[in-house]
């Protein structure tokens, strides 16, 4: 039983290492089939496109598989919410759409 731990987490172990260096590779020869032609910005290294790849994952990727959690919780409170309260959140959801200018009535034609 524990030997199929140790393949398994093996097995996981050259997985990722094949997977990030697929997808710095692919980072770095994007980047640098590009940008230095279009915008005259230096070409990438390896280790570059690695830590850009781990800087885009921060901004933009999130943390965890999902963010499932507050989507739960925002589920749970809309379905504790009486149908007036309901009507009331999306009154000010749209009055924050439209903006703090604009009036409540739609635009003349």
């Amino acid at each position: 039983m524990k030997r199929i731990w140790i393949l398994r987490a093996v097995k996981i172990g050259v997985f990722t290492i094949v997977a990030v260096a697929v997808l710095g590779s692919v980072v770095m020869a994007l980047w640098n089939w590009l940008l230095p032609p279009l915008t005259g910005w230096h070409a990438l290294g390896f280790g570059q496109a690695l830590g850009l790849l781990v800087l885009c994952r921060i901004l933009f990727g999130g943390h965890g598989r999902g963010g499932g959690h507050w989507r739960h919780r925002l589920r749970e409170r809309w379905a504790a919410m009486s149908p007036e309260e309901r009507e009331r959140l999306g009154a000010s959801f749209g009055r924050r759409c439209r903006g703090a200018d604009e009036s409540a009535a739609p635009p003349a034609a």
